[in-house]
């Protein structure tokens, strides 16, 4: 009976860890993607700044010439 119940127990802790190795990939390939979408807002915010500050410079032109 103990044998059954430790092949039972190991049987489980054999499952328990494939889950676990496959919840640790799942989260390293989300790591390399969330990064890869910071540097994607990055170049987005710059872009809306670039357009804020050339929006900013016709309106300062349209003025002058007002």
């Amino acid at each position: 009976m103990t044998a059954d119940i430790e092949s039972l127990i190991l049987e489980h802790w054999r499952h328990i860890r494939g889950r676990v190795d496959q919840i640790a990939d799942d989260v390293s390939g989300l790591k390399h993607r969330m990064t890869s979408l910071d540097g994607a807002m990055a170049l987005v915010k710059r872009e809306v700044t670039f357009g804020d500050e050339t929006d900013a410079r016709h309106q300062v032109s349209m003025d002058t010439l007002n």
